[in-house]
Order: structure tokens, then sequence, then C-alpha cells
């Protein structure tokens, strides 16, 4: 039996610690305070017993739960990011705990009017009864992926404390900067050691993917040119006014808020503009490589099709390519998603075979050598002040990885 309260106390823990990651860095970590973290992470697998724990000069921790039977069995891993998104404040997080959820409004914030409701979040009544942790309002929660972090150390603690359960070697880490984008960039696979891995980085109590999203960013600028207002006739070009003329230009029917699934997308996630320049910052999005090509493409045309159109103002494209589509690499090793699959099922869990419409570490470690299916953490709503966690979730996820471990050594005795 998994001890509930302090699998809590170490979530809270966790959370209460300010990790938030910084794009405009050029270090790794992006910011200082990921030290903070990461330095606690490798102390505590330490404490449990892990061996070879290791913290390296850019805070990846990584650490090894040698095998406890006597055949082999390949080493297997699980990863997590200690970092939290950019887009929303983590300072100063400061959890809320709603014992026995009753299905109605929460109040996070009762001061600046702010409700986590099931009325726009539905998915809030398939945890009715369970004990939620929230946000108060003013920040994000970090469960993305604080909730993982926990998930795996605590599994690994259950292991070394519960030695009847049978399993191979079991390769943890623990990455900064994934928010970013960066999180599998300085990450070491042949140093880890493992034949192959699990993120444990989702949302609903199920989940479990092996394809995401190809990715790619796309940075537009838009050069104009600034005189004054009043000597302004047949002379300013005001490039916010062009800028919005791209944006248009793409489908309006494309865009995050709009698709779901498999169906791709054009997202406009960042503007800065005056007379003189204007910086539109896009993420493209396809699961399909074709249509993923397709997208690149029609940008580039579009920009070509401007810089014909109007003499007055300039416009510049850079496209950089993230990500791409784990299937290709899990596919050709499909036991190991059904390994997964049949370890929820062993807990009366519902596996929910679905795309990832993100991209995880795992994404990019899959084409490093180190195939890395996602599973389920148990976060909702990530990145904002609506984001909350059932801690049945968070236990469901530990024992989902003890199962895997189980089952891993079985396949092979």
């Amino acid at each position: 039996m998994l001890d509930r309260n302090k699998i809590l106390d170490r979530f809270l823990t966790y959370v209460k610690i300010d990790t938030e990651s910084d794009p405009n860095s050029k270090t790794t970590p992006s910011t200082e305070k990921q030290w903070i973290l990461a330095k606690l992470l490798a102390k505590e697998l330490e404490t449990i017993g892990l061996e070879d724990v290791t913290i390296d000069e850019h805070a990846y921790v990584m650490g090894t739960l040698p095998s406890n039977v006597d055949h082999d069995v390949p080493a297997i891993g699980f990863i997590s990011h200690f970092d939290t998104s950019p887009d929303f404040t983590a300072a100063k997080v400061s959890p809320q705990i709603v014992e026995h959820y009753d299905g109605k409004d929460i109040v996070l914030n009762e001061k600046e009017n702010i409700i986590l409701s099931p009325n726009y979040f539905e998915d809030l009544l398939l945890y009715k009864g369970q004990t939620l942790i929230t946000t108060d309002g003013t920040t994000l929660l970090g469960a993305d992926d604080k909730a993982g972090v926990c998930e795996i150390v605590s599994a690994m603690e259950y292991l070394v404390q519960h030695p009847e359960i049978k399993h191979g070697p079991i390769k943890v880490g623990f990455t900064p900067d994934e928010e970013i984008g960066r999180g599998a960039h300085k990450f070491d696979v042949k140093k880890f050691g493992a034949q192959w891995a699990y993120t444990m980085d989702g949302s609903q109590v199920g989940e479990l993917e092996y394809e995401n999203f190809n990715a790619a960013s796309a940075e537009i600028t838009i050069h104009g040119k600034i005189v004054h207002p009043g000597y302004a006739k047949g002379k300013m070009v005001n490039s916010m006014y062009y800028a919005q003329k791209f944006i248009d230009s793409l489908p309006n029917n494309e865009t995050p808020e709009q698709t779901e699934g498999y169906e791709g997308f054009y997202h406009l996630h960042h503007i800065e503009g005056k007379i003189e320049k204007t910086v539109l910052k896009y993420i493209i999005r396809d699961h399909d490589f074709d249509l993923f090509e397709a997208r690149k493409t029609n940008v580039k045309q579009l920009i070509e099709a401007f810089n014909r159109k109007y003499d007055e103002a300039t416009f510049e494209v850079e496209l950089k390519d993230q990500y791409f589509n784990m299937k290709e690499k899990v596919t050709p090793v499909m036991h190991i998603v059904a390994i997964a699959e049949q370890a929820m099922k062993n807990l009366n869990i519902n596996p929910l075979i679905k795309p990832i419409r993100g991209g995880t570490d795992g994404s990019q470690l899959s084409y490093m050598g180190l195939p890395c299916p996602n599973i389920f953490a148990g976060g909702h709503n990530f990145h904002g002040r609506y984001e909350y966690v059932p801690l049945e979730s968070i236990l469901s996820a530990t024992q989902v990885i003890c199962e895997i471990a189980e089952l891993t050594q079985k396949r092979y005795a």
C-alpha cells in the first residue's frame, strides 16, 4: 500500500520550489533556480537507496535501481522534467487541498473571484469524491511535470521497500528546460543506459501515447518606416498593420482552439510590435509529416507573396524544426507500449491510447536512440491558474510504474 500522505507531502514540496524556465536564456538550465530542485532530487534518490546517482553540469539528474532477479532483463527508464512553463508565473505557488470533491465550483481565490468550475472544465467531474490539489488562483501549480517527478521517486522508494516485487534494472532521469523545448538536448542517452523508457508527462488517468506532433517554430519579422504622424501621409509604413494582414492570411480554423485529435495548426503565441518593426512568433504543428512540411512551405510562400505585393513593407521568416513524431521510432518496438497498456489493465485502469497534441522529452529522446512513449501523470489545465491534479491520479501513476517494472522482468524470465 502506497503511503498516501507521504506522497502528497513530497508533491507539495516539489511544487513550492519555483523552477520556471526561460526561453531567452542561453544556459542549461535556463534558470539558476532549477538547480534547487535538481539537487534536492539527487539527494532524495540517494536517500531512498538508488545507486549511481549523478547530477551533471547542466542539472540532469540520473540514478539506478539495480535488478533484484537472477535472469537478464533489459534496463528500462522513467523520465520527467522538473521545470515549469514560462507562460504563467510559478513564483510562490500556494497549493490548496480539496478533500472529497463534491462536483461543484471550487473557489481558488475569493478576493479575485477566480473559480475552477466543472461547467467550463468538464473533466473535474471525473474526480468526484477524490482529493484535488489546485492552485490559489494566482500561479500555476506545476503538476506539469512535478507530478511525474513525484510518481517516479515514489515508485522507486516503494520498490526498494518491497523487494518481493521482482524487477530488472531501472533507470530514472529528471531534466530541466522541457517547457522551452530543450529538455532532451543535453540528455546523455548512453550514460542513462536504458533500452527504452517512459516519460511520465501525460494528463488524464489512462493516457498512453506514442504519437506526437511534428513541430517547428516560425518567426515572422515585418519592417515598416517610422515618420512623425503629423507628416506621415504617403510616407509612414506601419508594420503592425501589415502584421495583421499576414495573420489574416493563415486559415482561421487551423488554430489550437479550433482543432483536435490529429488535426494540425498554426499557433500565434507572441506579438511584439512598433511602427517600424513587428515580430510574430508562431508554432507549427502536424502529426502527418507531409502535411507538416506543407504548412512550413505555405508560410514561406506567403512571405514571398507578401514581399511581391507590398513594396513599402519587408517581410522575413525564420523557420526552425523543433521535434518530430516519435511514432516512427516506437512502432518497431511496440511491445514497450503493450507492456504499459497491460500494466494499466492489471490495475483496472482503462488505457486511453491517443496522440499527444504537443511534445515531450520522449519525442526527442526517441530520435536519439531511446524509444520513449508517454504515460499519464494526472494533471489537468497545465500552464495556468486553473491547473489541478487529483492525488488519486498520482497514486495510480506510481502503481503503473511499479507494474511496468514487474511485467518487464516477467516477459524476460
